[in-house]
């Protein structure tokens, strides 16, 4: 018989300081279902800053740099159960890494690292030390969007011939980085920052495992246009790819973050021989599905033959990007109790995106740029 840890779990943050979007993010998502309570962090590489910005928002412990955290943290009766680490793409690796040497479970904004040498490092770091290391990919903590992962494995759409995925925003079709009033785009367009890729890192990560996390095909190759619209840019703005799968199945790609008119426009569409499925990120609530030659459904959150075991809310309660968010936390929370209970995680748990699925990110971003580099040719994805 199991054992119960009758307690929230201890939950520290790395970054998320003044000014930085998705640390908020996270700190509300890990409040959403009472399963954690924020106690440390070491908000931003200014120790005075750090201390006074966590003062500030009640936390307990602050720290003047993540290693000190690490090693404190590490030595406490009641240290810290997980770290969350919402710092820039080029500080992933060595932070990662400090709360792995130490002990402690790992929540990570993506992409992982800014190479894949470093990826695969780190994912041996994980398998060593045999902690869970989860990766914040949001929009697989849909339930619409765990849903239409369950319809395509069901195998009704019969096998999958054609993905299509969009992630298109226009927020950055002016330099914004240069304005010196808007912090995310000054660190998202800097090469040191956030590595060799832009809105492909970016976003284009986002709509590259979205395919491959519903639609549950091996990708083999890939052959991409990265382009750069903005004069003075030093990183891509604008992504195009096509995606062959093994077993034949192709996808489509495009990442754009100079798209005027458009917000945070993420699609995907997915066609197989008996039945498609389409869903958008801006109305998330909701999915079409087309069976051949019938009329089309229209899937919603909480229809009686959906599995809503992800949904917080009754039908009709609109749910979204921060309870998306917040079951990427409610996944790491049963995964991490389940083992300090001595007990098997849910299944649905397991849907909780990995290092695993950060490999596959960096694999995807340096195939595409050895792609574009060479002229789109065919790259190999393995």
């Amino acid at each position: 018989m199991s054992k119960k840890l009758g307690r929230k779990l201890r939950l520290g943050m790395v970054g998320g300081g003044p000014g930085a979007f998705i640390g908020e993010v996270h700190r509300i998502a890990a409040r959403f279902d009472g399963k954690y309570e924020l106690v440390a962090a070491a908000l931003s590489s200014n120790a005075e800053k750090s201390k006074t910005f966590a003062a500030e928002l009640g936390i307990p412990r602050a720290y003047g740099s993540f290693a000190e955290m690490a090693e404190v943290e590490s030595k406490r009766e009641d240290g810290i159960d997980v770290v969350a680490i919402v710092t820039p793409n080029d500080t992933h690796y060595a932070i990662a890494k400090a709360f792995l040497d130490a002990g402690i479970h790992v929540m990570c904004d993506k992409p992982m690292t800014t190479t894949l040498d470093d990826a695969i490092k780190l994912a041996e770091e994980v398998e060593r030390s045999g902690l869970i290391f989860a990766l914040t990919h949001t929009y697989s903590g849909y339930p619409i969007v765990r849903q239409m992962r369950s319809i395509v494995e069901s195998g009704v759409l019969g096998k999958v011939r054609m993905i299509n995925v969009e992630y298109v925003q226009g927020w950055l079709a002016t330099p914004l980085e240069s304005s010196g009033s808007n912090k995310q785009a000054e660190w998202r367009t800097d090469p040191k920052r956030s590595g060799p890729a832009g809105c492909l890192g970016d976003i284009g990560t986002h709509a590259y495992h979205l395919a491959y996390f519903v639609g549950g095909l091996e990708p083999a190759s890939i052959s991409a246009d990265l382009t750069t619209f903005v004069e003075g840019r030093r990183l891509d703005d604008n992504v195009q790819a096509m995606i062959r799968y093994e077993g034949g199945a192709k996808a489509s790609l495009w990442s754009s973050q100079i798209a005027i008119g458009n917000e945070n426009n993420l699609n995907l569409r997915i066609y197989g021989e008996a039945g498609s499925l389409e869903w958008n990120q801006e109305n998330p609530n909701y999915a079409r599905y087309t069976p051949l030659n019938q009329p089309t459904q229209i899937l919603s959150r909480g229809g009686g033959a959906l599995n809503a075991a992800a949904a917080r809310l009754p039908a009709g309660h609109p749910e979204g990007y921060f309870e998306a968010f917040a079951q990427l936390y409610a996944d790491l929370a049963e995964r991490i109790t389940a083992r300090l209970e001595e007990r098997d995680p849910a299944p649905a748990s397991l849907l909780l995106p990995t290092c695993q699925d950060g490999v596959n990110g960096l694999k995807f971003i340096e195939a595409a740029l050895r792609s574009s580099a060479n002229q789109s040719s065919w790259t190999s994805l393995k």
